[in-house]
């Protein structure tokens, strides 16, 4: 069962003693030891599972059977359906025997992008960003010129970059932020009597994914949830740090046995839906006419091809994430106007539509006069909040004919989503299981040291050519930086 479906699935009964049918088909009973460590107690049975869900409505569907397929869903509204599971092997639930309990050592990883702590640190972070085959995806004939591309316009952008970081105090506080963020989920599954260790692995700065990982398994850990920070899925955040996962498990004989399960995307789960709406509901107290005031939600774009083309489900959640979030605010009597809007694009190729800085024209243009930024697909704060929404854009909407304008901040370490993060971690336990192989073309093409030295090459001359000329030069400032 998907770990982000039917909220409470899994947990919404007692977890000592709970029984859950494994994708080996086996039956983990979770209990607790004297000590309150988590035990998973695993026997082999015949294939059951019910899965009986309640909606608002007091109906009740059962799905029943010996054998799954893929992942059973009921998406409900926030708050709106409770679903329970058991199982069972021959109509009976199997009988524990306590030479077959195992101590798991449980292991939480918390993903996200990480950011540079200096200004010395904005050019090899921005390095290793467009580095990154998920960023900037170039066609398999072009896939040589990844690293030098990227060094030329990392060179290009770091001046900028570094003016930004420099007006939010010289560095980004993410890494802080997600420190703090590890600490309270640690305290909030201790608290619901989950013991676990809880790593930050950043895809583009220090501590690295890979530093993570190593450290996991110096301590042993026997059970992993891997929590991405990013509520809404893309193939550029939380499918790039999948891959990392992927790679470095699969090359690695401990590793690649260890049960590890993925939240992929948690934005429509009860806790972080409210704890959004509590945040929106907080800061339009502040205006004078909270409901004359338009609510206007930001979030990270990506480009349009990720979406038609991969099949990115990240727009999709996103406007699904404003419907909920909205209705949430509904239900408490607030009927606010709201759009949602894409911020960051970078580069020639064109990003999900509309464009913060397009709307923000046009909403003032309109006779807009209150207005209330929403960081919708960042929980944490970081440039992108702190300069280019408070500074960038707060002006121009000023500029703009816009007269009041508020932000939400960033969830950061508020209760309510961090009680709601160790939830899904605690859903999410029992469907643990190894990740499968996973090669690509693109590694094993950056494996051969021959065909290394050939893009190197190759990508040199195309970087001197640039430097030397001055229209291909400034047509490319003009497109990427």
């Amino acid at each position: 069962m998907d770990a982000t479906s039917c909220s409470g699935a899994l947990f919404n009964m007692k977890l000592a003693g709970s029984n859950v049918l494994n994708s080996d088909h086996r039956v983990s009973t979770l209990s607790f030891n004297s000590s309150g460590k988590l035990q998973v107690i695993d026997k082999s049975v015949s294939q059951g599972l019910v899965v009986s869900c309640s909606g608002s409505n007091g109906h009740r569907e059962v799905m029943q059977g010996l054998q799954l397929s893929g992942p059973i869903e009921k998406r409900s509204r926030p708050g709106r359906a409770f679903c329970s599971v058991r199982t069972f092997t021959n109509g009976e639930f199997a009988l524990e025997s306590p030479s077959q309990a195992v101590e798991d050592k449980v292991g939480v990883l918390l993903l996200n992008l990480g950011g540079p702590e200096t200004l010395d640190d904005v050019q090899p972070f921005l390095y290793n960003l467009f580095a990154d085959p998920d960023i900037i995806r170039l066609p398999r004939l072009f896939r040589f010129l990844q690293e030098p591309l990227a060094k030329l316009i990392s060179t290009f952008r770091a001046p900028k970059s570094k003016e930004g970081y420099a007006s939010i105090g010289g560095g980004s506080p993410l890494r802080k932020i997600t420190d703090e963020q590890a600490q309270a989920l640690k305290m909030a599954l201790e608290e619901k009597n989950i013991s676990a260790n809880v790593y930050v692995g950043m895809r583009y700065w220090y501590p690295f994914t890979e530093e993570a990982i190593q450290q996991i398994k110096r301590d042993g850990i026997t059970r992993l949830v891997v929590l991405p920070l990013y509520p809404q899925y893309s193939i550029s955040t939380t499918g790039s740090s999948i891959r990392v996962l992927q790679k470095i498990f699969s090359e690695d004989a401990y590793l690649s046995t260890l049960p590890v399960s993925i939240i992929k995307s948690w934005y429509q789960r009860e806790g972080y839906i409210k704890s959004m709406a509590d945040l929106i509901q907080t800061e339009l107290k502040n205006f004078v006419e909270p409901q004359e005031v338009m609510i206007f939600f930001s979030a990270h774009g990506v480009p349009v091809s990720y979406v038609e083309n991969a099949g990115d489900p990240y727009k999709d959640e996103m406007e699904e994430c404003i419907y909920l979030i909205m209705q949430e605010l509904k239900a408490r009597g607030i009927g606010n106007e709201h759009t949602l809007a894409y911020q960051s694009r970078v580069g020639p190729v064109q990003w999900l539509k509309p464009y913060t800085d397009e709307v923000l024209v046009e909403l003032g243009q309109k006779g807009i006069k209150n207005l209330l930024a929403v960081p919708v697909s960042f929980v944490s704060e970081h440039i992108e909040t702190l300069e280019e929404i408070d500074m960038e854009y707060k002006h121009l909407a000023l500029e703009s004919g816009i007269e009041n304008w508020g932000r939400v901040p960033a969830l950061n370490c508020k209760s309510s989503f961090i009680s709601d993060l160790a939830e899904a971690v605690i859903e999410a336990l029992p469907s643990a299981t190894a990740l499968s192989p996973h090669s690509s073309s693109a590694d094993a093409y950056g494996r051969d040291p021959f065909r290394y030295a050939i893009k190197m090459l190759f990508g040199s001359i195309l970087t001197f050519i640039l430097l030397l000329s001055p229209k291909a030069l400034q047509a490319f400032k003009n497109n990427f930086i």
